[in-house]
């Protein structure tokens, strides 16, 4: 019994076996559960106002914001490949931004001005807008602040992600995706 490769007493109790669905590629392949294609796959863009250099993505190496011009032939490319969709991420000129994201509604802003571009451009691809305020709020915060700056108040906050989200599908998005935590969005 000391023996480790020793097993003519050890028997285990499964109710199914499937390693025999898997002995083979064909047989995975028409098994599986899940399948990972390249239509499958979302892009996600940083974009810039301008038409300036690309910027690199400090904490993401090989990742850049780009212009909008830029970013519709990265929509060309990514669609050639097979890739279906694409999210936005704007990077919003510091003097734009206020304490309650006042450019989120501006109906000539960067990512309207972006989703208009690449869907006038390359009708095929999904676009993907967020409905969030951190990109637009001077203290960095996905929502109105109160006056004191401590404390985030949901219903003004909703309100103007609804009012950007309104703004968002005007412009022609196809998904809007809100990564807000506010109550009753």
């Amino acid at each position: 019994m000391n023996d480790p490769d020793h097993t003519e007493d050890f028997k285990l109790d499964l109710e199914r076996r499937p390693r025999r669905i898997r002995r083979t590629q064909a047989l995975r392949a028409l098994t599986q559960e899940s399948w990972l294609r390249r239509e499958d796959l979302i892009a996600p863009l940083f974009v810039i106002d301008g038409d300036g250099p690309k910027e690199p993505v400090g904490s993401m190496p090989g990742v850049f914001r780009r212009s909008v011009k830029d970013l519709v032939q990265e929509c060309r490319e990514l669609a050639e490949v097979g890739v279906r969709a694409v999210a936005l991420f704007p990077s919003i000129d510091p003097s734009l931004k206020d304490d309650v994201g006042s450019e989120a509604g501006n109906p000539d802003g960067l990512v309207l001005r972006t989703v208009k571009a690449i869907k006038n451009s390359v009708p095929e691809i999904a676009v993907i807008t967020d409905a969030a305020l951190d990109p637009y709020t001077s203290h960095g915060h996905d929502g109105v602040l109160n006056a004191a700056g401590d404390y985030v108040l949901n219903d003004e906050t909703v309100e103007r992600l609804c009012q950007m989200a309104v703004h968002q599908a005007i412009a022609g998005v196809d998904i809007v995706a809100p990564s807000d935590m506010m109550d009753g969005r």
